[in-house]
């Protein structure tokens, strides 16, 4: 390690659907957190990794802030809440193509309590019309103080990540190698595994069913004679009505939502896998401690 290392660790906050999953996934140049155009896809905290010759950046994918209406979602806000008091640097990221709302002020109100630094990521910069106008409405949210830097990024095509990753990397203390060279993730493969099933079912089902998904990996192992990962998997619903829309006629649906998740999952892991899907009705699971324990939700 040369001399001068620096590292630490980097929260993402901002609304649901800003795209901090995809900032994250594309800085680091991996899926690791899943992606859906629908609000409040990131349940739990995942941590990722990006290693430079002189630095090392901890992402933390947060839930987004919003009013909770269950326990799990008490539960994704108290997660968000918690990564801003362990952490070196704190990215504020908007959607600069929508525009500013209320959530996002009420955010900003929040951050000027925080000591920490806070970088203003002005996201979707590729869709708008006008930047100087993208430049004066972020300029807006930051009238009276409470941030560091802003810039205006693309998360999704990479405009401005680097100038993103060196001014994180700038603020970023001298410290240790906490990860390995090679090591993008600290998340086990079950939860991430888990988690891109779960995107799979974000993708292809109605509006009213996703909220209520939570899936869980019950086996995961290695063919001793094969370069073979046999996985089955659990998809838990909260409604009779939804088993039936989560499996599909015949079981199309079902198996779309297999097929998309395989080959993501061949992708992150290298090896070809066999993937097999349940579907099982757990009424009311946001609201019972016990399965979202059960679920990863601890």
């Amino acid at each position: 390690m040369s001399q001068g290392f620096r590292s630490g660790f980097v929260a993402i906050v901002g609304r649901p659907n800003v795209g901090k999953s995809t900032l994250m996934n594309s800085m680091v140049g991996e899926k690791i957190s899943i992606i859906s155009d629908k609000p409040q896809t990131t349940r739990n905290r995942i941590q990722c990794v990006l290693t430079r010759a002189n630095y090392q950046i901890i992402f933390i994918d947060t839930p987004g802030l919003h009013k909770p209406k269950n326990k799990l979602g008490e539960y994704m806000v108290q997660v968000a809440k918690g990564a801003l008091e362990e952490v070196d640097v704190v990215l504020f990221m908007v959607d600069i193509w929508e525009g500013i709302g209320g959530g996002d002020r009420f955010i900003a109100e929040e951050l000027k309590k925080v000591e920490t630094p806070v970088i203003l990521v002005a996201n979707k910069v590729d869709r708008v019309k006008s930047v100087e106008n993208a430049e004066k409405m972020a300029q807006e949210l930051c009238h009276g103080g409470g941030f560091d830097e802003v810039i205006l990024v693309s998360a999704l095509n990479g405009t401005n990540l680097d100038k993103l990753e060196n001014t994180i990397a700038s603020y970023l203390p001298e410290g240790p190698k906490y990860y390995p060279d090679d090591m993008v993730t600290d998340q086990p493969e079950r939860f991430v595994v888990a988690e891109l099933i779960r995107e799979k079912a974000l993708e292809l089902l109605e509006e009213e069913v996703p909220h209520g998904i939570g899936v869980e990996v019950t086996a995961f192992k290695e063919r001793e004679d094969k370069n073979i990962i046999d996985i089955y998997a659990t998809i838990y619903c909260e409604k009779k009505s939804h088993k039936g829309i989560v499996i599909g006629k015949g079981g199309s649906m079902l198996r779309e939502i297999g097929s998309r998740a395989r080959r993501d999952i061949e992708r992150l892991l290298g090896v070809h896998v066999y993937l097999e899907l349940w579907v099982k009705v757990r009424e009311n699971w946001r609201n019972n401690i016990v399965d979202l324990k059960n679920l990863g939700y601890d």
